[in-house]
């Protein structure tokens, strides 16, 4: 792909457009990231966002940050990154401070509680979206380890009330030692 001037353009509008139109947060845009930059524009491959997405995750900060600046940095490096960033950051940016200068008359207003109830819905239906879509695309490549760590993931923090945090740093442990074993692996066999 063509890094030019209109290739830096497409990047920066993408972004910025999808974090002008999401509200949810990160797990909001990132089914609509993997949209347009997998299924539409075929710039990054499923398995690779999935990937992205887990680092975007487990990486301090806002996930819609995090998922943008790996985005933009393995499309374009560190210009990519900077690029992606920037229209990340800068729609929240910009509505936040149309609103704070209104914020009194918005404290109140009975039809913005009303809008914002509404896309409470939106946000959990575009959630169980991208359960339902990238669980069904592990689920799909039948290897049990990764299902094994859906179910569990999904039974320790519902059922079992184990915090979060601790089970991205179990996952991120298997994840590693089956990366190193499937690396050990692979170099006896060559």
């Amino acid at each position: 792909m063509k890094k030019d001037l209109a290739f830096y353009r497409k990047l920066f509008t993408s972004t910025f457009y999808l974090s002008a139109f999401t509200f949810g947060g990160g797990y909001v845009i990132i089914p609509l990231m993997r949209k347009k930059f997998v299924e539409q524009f075929h710039w990054i491959e499923e398995e690779e966002m999935l990937d992205l997405t887990a680092i975007a995750q487990s990486a301090p900060g806002a996930i819609a940050v995090n998922a943008s600046i790996l985005i933009g940095y393995r499309l374009a490096g560190f210009v990519g990154a900077m690029v992606t960033v920037a229209g990340t950051v800068l729609p929240p940016l910009i509505i936040l401070s149309v609103i704070s200068l209104a914020y009194v008359a918005f404290q109140n207003s009975l039809i913005v509680a009303l809008v914002l109830r509404g896309m409470q819905a939106g946000v959990a239906a575009v959630i169980a979206d991208v359960v339902i879509s990238m669980g069904w695309d592990i689920l799909k490549k039948k290897k049990i380890l990764p299902i094994f760590i859906m179910f569990a993931s999904f039974l320790a923090s519902v059922v079992f009330d184990v915090n979060v945090i601790l089970i991205i740093l179990v996952c991120a442990v298997i994840g590693l030692l089956a990366t190193l074993h499937d690396e050990r692996n692979g170099k006896a066999g060559a």
